[in-house]
């Protein structure tokens, strides 16, 4: 059984604690006095047939490498709708609609156009699902080690909007370089049509800040 009515509320609730499991304690039916003990039996254990520790190097790694893919696959999937919207903002007059979009931009550029700043896409939004996802595990665990086991569950849904926040802070920051040039690329005729040569063309003419 479990003896707590703090563990059969969590054992109840459909999201799980973030960083500790539940296991079953086999107690007294009753206690001399008529009442049964209070026991916490909240507890971390580790497997031995699992392929990687939680919190670990590998862990981290694993989850980075899960935003790379679930973001830079994602988001460079749909750069030809990116390009459009982007172009739809910022000349108006000239792409009226998305399908008129579509048509002027392969009319102008040819099929491969709807493709113009894929590179930047792929790696900004890489690096930004790298960061993520690994620092949202990161300060997960960094912030539940502050608060303590207990109040780690209690205020659960805040730690994980803290860490969110946090992780999603750092990752916008490695997303911005390739976004900019991803912008630049997609936006101002004649800039440049590629990843090689929109970069240097932006640090030259607006140094390293740009």
């Amino acid at each position: 059984m479990y003896p707590t009515s703090l563990t059969q509320l969590a054992r109840a609730n459909p999201f799980s604690a973030p960083l500790f499991s539940l296991q079953k304690v086999e107690e007294p039916q009753q206690s001399l006095n008529g009442q049964r003990p209070r026991r916490l039996a909240a507890a971390a254990t580790a497997d031995e047939d699992v392929s990687c520790e939680f919190g670990s190097s590998k862990y981290y790694a694993l989850c980075g490498f899960g935003g790379i893919l679930s973001c830079g696959i994602t988001h460079t999937a749909v750069v030809p709708l990116d390009l459009v919207k982007c172009r739809m903002q910022v000349n108006p007059d000239k792409y009226k609609s998305i399908g008129n979009g579509f048509a002027v931009t392969i009319r102008e550029d040819g099929v491969r156009g709807l493709a113009k700043g894929w590179a930047p896409t792929f790696i900004g939004y890489s690096m930004q699902g790298l960061c993520k996802f690994g620092f949202y595990e990161v300060f997960k665990i960094f912030y539940s080690d502050t608060l303590g086991e207990e109040n780690t569950y209690l205020w659960r849904t805040s730690l994980y909007l803290a860490a969110s926040a946090s992780a999603e802070f750092f990752a916008d920051i490695a997303l911005a370089p390739m976004e900019a040039v991803k912008v630049r690329i997609q936006t101002q005729p004649g800039y440049a049509n590629t990843l090689r040569q929109g970069v240097p063309k932006m640090f030259a003419e607006e140094g390293l800040w740009a």
